[in-house]
């Protein structure tokens, strides 16, 4: 009995330290698709989605953001990017974001002032005038304020970076905001870039981007809003032989990612996905400022006229747009106070 007690108190024992060395902890979950690191931390497979062409500034924006993520986690975060509205429109991928099965995403400006108004404030006329001007004014206090706008929708946005200024764009040419009254000009469909232009006696029409160039070529359209990079790719001076380089307004994308996958992180991987962030929007923003010249001389080669209209020619119609949306919400007067000369 002696021998049977220590045989079975043996085998109980072996037993334990059996199921210790197959048991282990679960980590991670449906929302970040993550597993614990044997080097400490998690790894992530982020899934990121834009709406731009692979050979935009966006996608280099994305792929700057991939290598600083997966240099930055030593390997632990690496990332698979959808360019070209692979995963649909932004409305589409906000929703994909919000649900969480996507994780990051490259959203307009435009599209999110449907979400929040306080994202008009970036389409104020002639608030700035270079892209270092704009990029300086994403880090301020009241530029993270209007991102935090969107915190109750299952969205963290993080982030600004920039692809070019808005120019106009003209079937013949237009000297003064005057010669714009009764123009139907292709606009970019949000409230902001709207009304501006209705205040310039222009009827905007939202038309989509692959449907421009013939809209303007049977004269549906008279001119078009539009950035210079765009006007290269798609070959819009054969259409609108006289661009106007007015530089009104930014065209700033926001960098969002799922909320609660962000809230699951550890504190430094927050860090790290922040910092990522913070790199890619600079790479990009005095990349795409780099090309500028080098987009503008493209379209003189091919036959465009680009001039300039005194900026001064504006400033009755800036000031009427500024009282109006001002009164809109508390974070655009703030952002106008700052930033108006």
């Amino acid at each position: 009995m002696k021998k049977n007690g220590i045989l079975l108190m043996f085998v109980l024992l072996l037993g334990s330290l059996l199921l210790a060395a197959c048991g282990g902890t679960e980590t991670g979950g449906e929302a970040t698709d993550s597993k614990n690191d044997s080097a400490g931390g998690e790894t992530y497979e982020f899934k990121l989605g834009h709406i731009a062409p692979p050979d935009h500034i966006w996608n280099d924006a994305a792929v700057k953001l991939s290598e600083e993520l997966e240099e930055r986690s030593d390997g632990r975060m690496t990332m698979e990017i959808y360019p070209g509205g692979q995963l649909g429109s932004d409305a589409d991928m906000v929703q994909q974001l919000e649900t969480g099965s996507l994780d990051f995403g490259f959203i307009t400006n435009a599209y999110l002032t449907s979400r929040s108004d306080a994202f008009s404030a970036w389409f104020t006329p002639f608030l700035f005038a270079s892209y270092e001007d704009a990029l300086e004014a994403s880090d301020t206090e009241v530029a993270k304020k209007i991102l935090a706008t969107l915190d109750d929708q299952g969205l963290k946005a993080m982030d600004y970076f920039f692809s070019g200024h808005r120019t106009m764009m003209f079937r013949e040419k237009i000297e003064t905001p005057e010669d714009m009254e009764g123009l139907t000009l292709r606009v970019t469909p949000s409230p902001a870039l709207e009304d501006w232009y209705r205040l310039l006696g222009v009827n905007p029409e939202s038309i989509s981007l692959p449907d421009v160039y013939q809209s303007a070529q049977t004269g549906v359209i008279d001119g078009m809003e539009m950035d210079l990079d765009a006007a290269v790719t798609s070959n819009f001076n054969e259409v609108t032989g006289y661009g106007a380089m007015t530089n009104h307004m930014v065209w700033p994308s926001v960098m969002i990612i799922n909320k609660d996958l962000y809230d699951g992180m550890s504190e430094e991987d927050q860090k790290i996905v922040e910092e990522s962030m913070a790199a890619a929007s600079e790479f990009a923003t005095m990349k795409r400022a780099s090309q500028e010249e080098e987009f503008m001389d493209t379209l003189t080669e091919r036959g465009m006229e680009l001039y300039d209209i005194d900026a001064a020619l504006f400033d009755s119609y800036v000031e009427e747009f500024n009282e109006k949306y001002k009164g809109k919400d508390p974070l655009i007067e703030e952002f106008i106070n700052t930033f108006s000369e």
